[in-house]
């Protein structure tokens, strides 16, 4: 652009810069840099609504959502917050790390091993229909990253307990329903025991318009793409770094694995199955923070 040009159109690149403004300005949606993903915000008291809808798989995918293993915990040499290569049925060294703390049968050993086991991490496409504190985010397809307590509740939905109980495919945009996410503090963990579905309905009357949301989904297949998860020596490195372990110091593993220690296959990867709570909540806030404290690890 020539001098004559940008004071011939100043006037126009204002309102470039207001627009660009407001997106700084705007309350974060999601996670870190991410726009694509969304989280409820909570109040002063740790409280917090919204009522989304979990789609279907996107385009070209299978599943709808990605399901992995990470790690987030602090040692001598600042923190270590990692993809776990068993997410991908490989094996990983802090699982292994774990396993030889678990099995030298010393109580303190397993403490640590416990403060240190893998984080489970879900990540859907949902439909944003209700956001009292950001209204701006209302209509859009977004990520959400959850973690076990969410994850409950659409595995109750998909398979009752009770013989009375219809099974319900969530994710459905025909039969599914929609998702009344009430978050309450409890203890210093964000609770989510009361959030719920809805009856049963079509997310729209209007097959073209579901077509739409459909279309505008987010690919899940980066979050278990082997080429966005480090090598094993690398994380290797890093572990003993952040533990201030040298050649020769790591414990001896008997071969009985801690949880954390077995390496998935790929099929068991995104299987649906019971895993290890952590406390009452939902480990996309943990992860959340600890990836904030990653930024200067």
């Amino acid at each position: 652009m020539s001098f004559a040009d940008m004071k011939k159109k100043r006037g126009d690149k204002l309102q470039s810069l207001l627009k660009e403004t407001a997106k700084l300005n705007a309350p974060a949606r999601g996670q870190g840099d991410d726009d694509r993903f969304w989280r409820p915000e909570l109040d002063k008291s740790g409280n917090g609504m919204a009522i989304v809808r979990f789609l279907p798989a996107p385009e070209g995918e299978d599943l709808p959502w990605a399901r992995s293993w990470n790690h987030g915990f602090q040692g001598p040499g600042g923190w270590y917050i990692e993809n776990s290569l068993t997410t991908l049925g490989q094996k990983d060294p802090v699982s292994e790390h774990n396993s030889s703390l678990w099995n030298s049968g010393i109580e303190a050993n397993k403490e640590i091993a416990r403060k240190q086991k893998r984080r489970l991490t879900y990540v859907s496409n949902v439909y944003v229909l209700k956001d009292p504190a950001n209204p701006q985010n209302e209509n859009q397809v977004r990520l959400y990253k959850y973690g076990k307590k969410i994850w409950d509740k659409l595995n109750d939905k998909m398979n009752p307990e009770f013989e009375d109980e219809t099974p319900v495919n969530p994710f459905d945009l025909w039969e599914g329903a929609n998702f009344k996410l009430k978050i309450r503090k409890i203890d210093g963990f964000s609770n989510y025991d009361k959030s719920e579905f809805e009856a049963a309905t079509p997310l729209n009357g209007d097959d073209s318009k579901m077509e739409e949301v459909w279309k505008t989904e987010h690919s899940l297949s980066e979050f278990t793409d082997p080429k966005n998860f480090k090598p094993y020596t690398e994380l290797k490195e890093k572990l003993d770094r952040v533990l201030g372990i040298t050649t020769g110091t790591a414990e001896k593993d008997n071969g009985v694995p801690f949880d954390g220690g077995k390496a998935f296959t790929p099929q068991e990867a995104v299987a649906v199955t019971a895993t290890t709570a952590t406390a009452e909540t939902d480990t996309s806030e943990e992860y959340s923070y600890f990836s904030k404290l990653a930024e200067g690890n």
